[in-house]
C-alpha cells in the first residue's frame, strides 16, 4: 500500500503554543471584559489563569515568522473550565477568555496569510462534566436521552465526591473527564463532526490527545478517511510516548509526538546532567547513553516506520507534559544546545516548545505551563541559535528530506549526515568534556568532495584529497554542521 503524508509537515518547522500562557492582548471578547488574572510572572498554579488569548497569538505572529516557523501546534482552544482546556465544555465553541470564535477566525486567517499552519488539538476520548450531554444525565440520570453517549456504570453518579464510587468511567479514573462511549453511533459520529467542522473552517491538521484510549475497531481510520476528504494534507499527529507501529501503517495517523526520538536525545547530550526528579514517567532520558548506544537508538527508530511517515513526525524535546529541558539538565547550557542541533536536523517536523527559544525553564506541570517572557528576560544567545538553526533547515533541503547516513559513533561523538542528490550536509556532536578529533571514511559520494565548509558551530573539517577520509575537530561540548 503506496503511504500518503502531507508534504508541507516534512519541510515545516512547529512552534507549539499553551494559549493561556502565550501572549495576553488588550483587545477581549465582551463577556470577557475586566476580569481579573493571576499575575503573569509568579509561578503557575494547577488551576489559576493567566489570561493568554488569540488576539495576542495574532500580535506574535511576526515574531514567530521571524524565527522562521511555518506551523504552529496549539494545545485546546475549545470552551472549558481549566487553565489547559482538556475539559471540553464545547467542541465548536473558542473559549471566550481566548477571544471566542472570531478571534480565532482572525488568527487563522493572520498565520495564513504568513504561511504559517494551524494545527488544533483534538480531546476526543473524553470531555468534562460541562460537557452539555454529560451534564443531561447529572441533571435527569436515566432519563437522559444522551445516556449511551458514556460509560455510565451504576446510580446515582458521583461527579464530585471522592469517597464514593463515580459509578462512570473517566479518563485515568478522573471524574472530572467522562470518556465517551465511541462504540455508540451517535457519539462517534459527533467526533467526527467535529474533526470535520474545524476542518472545512480552515485548520491545516488535528493533534489527538491520547488517541490509544480509543480502542473501537476502525475509529481512527475513519477518522482519517474523513478528515483528508475535506482536505488531503491535513496533517493528523497523535500522542502516543511509545513506540507507534499499530497507529502508523499509513490507514490512521501522519505521525506521532516522537518522545521515542526525545529520550535517548537528552540521554546522550545531557548524560549524567539529567535530574531525575524532573522527568516526566512515560519518557525516560536516562540512562546516559554514549554515542554508540545513541547510534543504535537511531537506527532501530528509523527502521520502525515507512520513510514517508518518518518525514512526518512530530520530534520534541520537552512539552506542556514534560519539564523543560533547560530545567531536566541542571542549567547545562551545551545539553540544550546539542540536543536542539540534533532536533532540527533529524528527519521529522522539529517542534519547538513556547519560550524554549528564549531560554524559558520550568518543572514539571504546571510550572512548565510559565508565562512566556517579557523580552529583557531573554536569553539572546538561545534565540540567536534557534534562528540560525531554524534557517538552515529551511535553506537546506537535505536537512528536511534527505536521507540519514550515520557515519561515525565512538565515544561521546557522533556524526551523521543528511543526504538530498549532491547535496550533503554532515551534522558532528561531541558530548564529551573533552575535545576530540575523529576520522572516518563516508559512504556516499559527491559531485566535489573537497569544498566542506562549517555553517553552523566550533570545529573544523578537512577532506583529503583521495576522497578516502575526512576529519573532523570538535571542542568539547559542542556540534557543527558542514556541507
Amino acid at each position: 500500500m503506496e503511504i500518503l503524508t502531507p508534504d508541507w509537515v516534512k519541510h515545516a518547522v512547529f512552534y507549539q503554543i499553551f494559549p493561556d500562557r502565550f501572549a495576553r492582548s488588550n483587545q477581549t471578547h465582551p463577556s470577557a471584559a475586566s476580569l481579573t488574572f493571576e499575575d503573569w510572572e509568579v509561578p503557575p498554579t494547577h488551576q489559576g489563569y493567566k489570561g493568554g488569548d488569540l488576539w495576542g497569538a495574532i500580535e506574535q505572529l511576526d515574531y514567530l515568522q521571524d524565527l522562521g516557523i511555518d506551523a504552529i501546534y496549539f494545545t485546546p482552544i475549545f470552551q472549558s473550565a481549566s487553565n489547559h482546556r482538556y475539559h471540553t465544555h464545547d467542541y465548536y465553541q473558542v473559549d471566550v477568555l481566548l477571544g471566542g470564535n472570531e478571534a480565532f477566525r482572525e488568527l487563522l486567517q493572520a498565520a495564513h496569510q504568513r504561511g504559517i499552519k494551524v494545527v488544533l488539538d483534538g480531546v476526543f476520548n473524553h470531555a468534562s462534566r460541562g460537557f452539555f450531554f454529560f451534564h443531561d444525565i447529572l441533571e435527569n440520570g436515566s432519563n437522559s436521552p444522551w445516556l449511551n453517549w458514556f460509560k455510565i456504570q451504576g446510580w446515582p453518579l458521583v461527579p464530585y465526591d471522592g469517597d464514593r464510587p463515580a459509578n462512570y468511567v473517566g479518563w485515568a479514573d478522573s471524574r472530572a473527564l467522562p470518556e465517551f462511549n465511541h462504540d455508540h453511533p451517535a457519539a462517534r459520529e459527533y467526533v467526527m463532526q467535529v474533526a470535520e467542522y474545524w476542518i472545512r473552517q480552515g485548520i491545516d491538521g488535528w493533534r489527538l490527545d491520547v488517541p490509544n484510549c480509543i480502542k473501537v475497531e476502525g475509529f481512527w481510520q475513519e477518522f482519517r478517511d474523513r478528515v483528508k476528504a475535506i482536505n488531503p494534507d491535513a496533517y493528523i499527529v497523535g500522542e502516543i510516548w511509545e513506540e507507534a507501529t499499530q497507529w502508523l501503517d499509513g490507514t490512521q495517523f501522519d505521525g506521532v509526538m516522537n518522545y521515542q526520538f526525545t529520550s535517548p536525545t537528552i540521554a546522550f547530550t545531557a548524560g549524567d546532567r539529567v535530574n531525575h526528579k524532573y522527568v516526566h514517567e512515560s519518557y525516560q532520558p536516562y540512562p546516559p547513553l554514549d554515542a554508540p548506544s545513541y547510534a543504535a537508538k537511531v537506527e532501530n527508530l528509523l527502521k520502525l516506520y515507512p520513510w514517508e511517515i518518518q518525514l512526518t513526525q512530530l520530534n520534541l524535546l520537552d512539552s506542556h507534559d514534560t519539564a523543560r529541558l533547560i530545567t531536566v539538565v541542571n542549567q547545562d547550557r551545551a545539553s540544550v544546545e546539542l540536543a536542539t542541533l540534533l532536533l532540527i536536523t533529524f528527519p521529522g517536523a522539529p517542534s519547538i516548545y513556547y519560550g524554549d527559544e528564549v531560554g524559558l525553564g520550568g518543572g514539571r506541570d504546571p510550572d512548565c505551563r510559565r508565562g512566556f517572557p517579557q523580552q529583557s528576560d531573554w536569553d539572546m544567545e538561545v534565540l540567536d541559535y534557534h534562528r540560525d538553526l531554524i534557517k538552515l533547515r529551511h535553506d537546506r533541503p537535505a536537512l528536511q528530506t534527505g536521507s540519514y547516513q550515520i557515519l561515525l559513533a565512538e565515544g561521546l561523538v557522533y556524526v551523521f549526515a543528511r543526504i538530498l542528490d549532491q547535496e550533503v550536509a554532515i551534522v558532528a556532536v561531541n558530548a564529551g568534556t573533552e575535545a576530540a578529533t575523529v576520522s572516518f571514511t563516508p559512504k556516499f559520494d559527491r559531485s566535489n568532495p573537497l569544498l566542506y565548509q562549517v555553517i553552523y558551530g566550533a570545529g573544523t573539517v578537512e577532506s583529503e584529497r583521495d576522497r578516502d577520509r575526512i576529519t573532523l575537530d570538535l571542542p568539547m561540548r559542542s556540534g557543527l554542521i558542514a556541507v
